[in-house]
């Protein structure tokens, strides 16, 4: 089993509230798994009910850093089973599954707006804006309680940026992308190496190495200009000066 509070722990991001919840059964289920996954050092990220194999209670959670792995989805499954199972929040017989956010996650807390922001997203509102419940387009920064958004489903007369209160969003999800999945391989062999030392399988980083800044690091990466290089000067009077280098006619030590 392995333990989320192994090294530093953001207690900030881990007390974080939702500003994307859920209504009826599954809020129930929320208040009572919220504050047993966070004494464990996970956050809770997204409650689902299903009618799939009679009813299924779907709960999405991860490390304050965004990781989760198998070990965490067992362990909170062990400790919050015997819970539920007190609290009875589900008035029928249900299956508890416990997963990851996964690549393409909902997006429920400001901190997960602002670590995305450059990626493309789906949001549905709960309340309409300018009369549309449904935008996707490109993540914009976090102002105040809002978050902008460069929109690419725009009609004729819509304006392109929009601005998004985020206790109005009742959905909003990535979009997957060459680039989100590039962006989470590497956060993910970040947080496996940094568990590694952490147990002391793998040596820590030298001092003077720096930690990448995830708000920055998981924008996508402009693609870069190739450099224009100066051509070779391969001209007749470079080409004899060569030839005379060669022979010793030249003092390589001497100025121009």
């Amino acid at each position: 089993m392995t333990d989320p509070t192994t090294g530093s722990v953001d207690t900030d991001l881990l007390a974080e509230p939702r500003l994307v919840v859920e209504p009826g059964m599954a809020a129930r289920v929320s208040a009572v798994a919220g504050p047993v996954l966070q004494g464990l050092g996970y956050r809770l990220v997204r409650i689902k009910i299903s009618g799939e194999f009679g009813c299924t209670v779907q709960i999405m959670a991860e490390r304050p850093d965004g990781s989760m792995q198998i070990d965490d989805c067992e362990a909170i499954s062990r400790a919050l089973s015997p819970v539920l199972d007190v609290a009875d929040p589900i008035d029928r017989a249900y299956r508890l599954e416990i997963s990851s956010p996964g690549i393409d996650r909902p997006l429920v807390r400001r901190s997960d707006f602002e670590r995305y922001a450059g990626h493309l997203v789906k949001i549905e509102m709960a309340v309409a804006y300018q009369g549309r419940k449904r935008f996707r387009g490109t993540l914009g920064g976090v102002e105040g309680d809002a978050v902008h958004l460069h929109r690419d489903d725009t009609r004729a007369g819509e304006d392109a940026d929009v601005v998004l209160v985020m206790e109005d969003i009742a959905d909003a999800r990535l979009v997957l992308t060459d680039e989100l999945v590039a962006e989470s391989m590497r956060r993910g062999k970040a947080a496996e190496r940094e568990l590694k030392q952490n147990l002391g399988l793998e040596p820590p980083p030298p001092p003077h190495a720096r930690k990448s800044d995830p708000a920055k690091s998981n924008k996508p990466k402009p693609k870069s200009k190739p450099n224009k290089k100066n051509a070779p000067k391969n001209t007749k009077e470079h080409r004899l000066a060569a030839e005379r280098l060669r022979r010793g006619e030249i003092d390589p030590t001497e100025g121009d």
